[in-house]
Formats: structure tokens, sequence, C-alpha cells
């Protein structure tokens, strides 16, 4: 049965590196989040690459799904050579930022919360940061890296309002928001707890990235 509530939000997209790529800037412009173009880019590749299943879930021969980020980061720890630990602490702070960044509501009241992501994906990309710089590939990517590492927090903010979009909010939407809020210091769940007349106690929440 399809929720009629929901047809109005289904777009048609023609090309979705185009539609990421517009839907960050405008909301980066709006959150007035500095973004600087190539890590942007990044962004952008990453997003439109993690949209087909098979990219962000894996298929180990015995298992299909996403592996926890704690056991990627163990591979990371226990890689044999510099590539691929590069490799996997790119994995992990990719999947970190696209899923807080598109299912952060629904972690809210998970064991392994939204938190736990933002803080996996940021030190991944900050590791990795610092791995790649000096190296010939460094030059190119670990100002990137440092930069979605610093503002990881913000990107997920980002995120978050793409993937919600227009709509009203139910009483379990805002419960979920503040749980976001509480954790991540998020601005943007604290903006949106106050557009719908909650306002949260000063220092209630985690102080954002």
């Amino acid at each position: 049965m399809v929720d009629s509530r929901n047809q109005s939000r289904v777009m048609c997209i023609r090309n979705l590196q185009d539609y990421f790529r517009t839907s960050i800037e405008d909301v980066a412009a709006k959150q007035r989040v500095d973004i600087h173009p190539h890590a942007a880019h990044y962004v952008v590749n990453m997003l439109t690459l993690y949209s087909r299943s098979d990219e962000l879930y894996k298929d180990d021969g015995e298992s299909y799904g996403l592996r926890p980020l704690a056991l990627m980061l163990a591979d990371a720890a226990d890689a044999d050579t510099a590539e691929e630990r590069n490799h996997l602490l790119q994995r992990i702070g990719d999947v970190a930022l696209f899923i807080s960044g598109f299912f952060a509501d629904g972690l809210a009241s998970k064991a392994v919360d939204v938190d736990y992501y933002i803080n996996m994906g940021g030190n991944a990309y900050g590791s990795l940061s610092a791995e790649v710089r000096g190296t010939f590939r460094g030059n190119a990517f670990a100002s990137i890296y440092s930069e979605l590492a610093a503002k990881f927090q913000l990107l997920v903010d980002v995120l978050n309002e793409i993937a919600s979009g227009a709509g009203g909010s139910s009483d379990l939407d805002l419960l979920r928001t503040y749980e976001v809020w509480r954790k991540t210091g998020s601005r943007r769940a604290e903006a949106l707890l106050r557009q719908n007349g909650v306002v949260p106690l000063s220092g209630s929440g985690k102080q954002p990235h």
C-alpha cells in the first residue's frame, strides 16, 4: 500500500550527481557552512557512489551487508600495507558520513548512535589526512580529508537537511531530533526544535565538532 502522505515528496531526478551537487550548495549556503569546492566535490561523488546498494553493502561470500565500523577499524590497524590501511580509513569515513547524514534519526535511539558514527568518521578522515600527507596522492587529497574531519558534524547537518526535504514533523520526529541534538550538538537539530516550539536547555547538548 502506498502512503499518500509521501507521494508529494517523490522527485524525478535525471542526474543524481547534479542533484547532490546543487543540493549541497543550496543547503550549505542556507546553513552558512563554508565548504571548499574540492571537499564538496568529494562528498558529491561519494554520495552518488553509495546510492548504489552494491557499493555501500559488501558481499564476502558468507554474508551481505554493512561491516561494523569497529571491525573496519580493526582491519585497518591490521592491514599489511599502507595502501590497504588508507583504503579502509577512507571507507570508514565515507560510510560514517553517508549513514549519519541520511539515517541520523534512525540511529538516535540505537545503542550505536549517530554520535558514534560522527566520531568514527571524523577520526578516520583525520587519520587518513595524516597518513597520505607528503605522498604524491596526498598533495591533492590530504587537505580534503582534513576538511572533512574538521567539518564532519556540519556536513552531517547539511546531509540531514537534504535527506529530510520538506514536510512537517510528528512528535516522534521531534523526539528523535532532540536525541540527535542532545548527543551531537547539531546546529540543524537545534534549529528544527526551536522552529517547532521546543527550546533546548543550554548546556544539555554536546558541543558540535
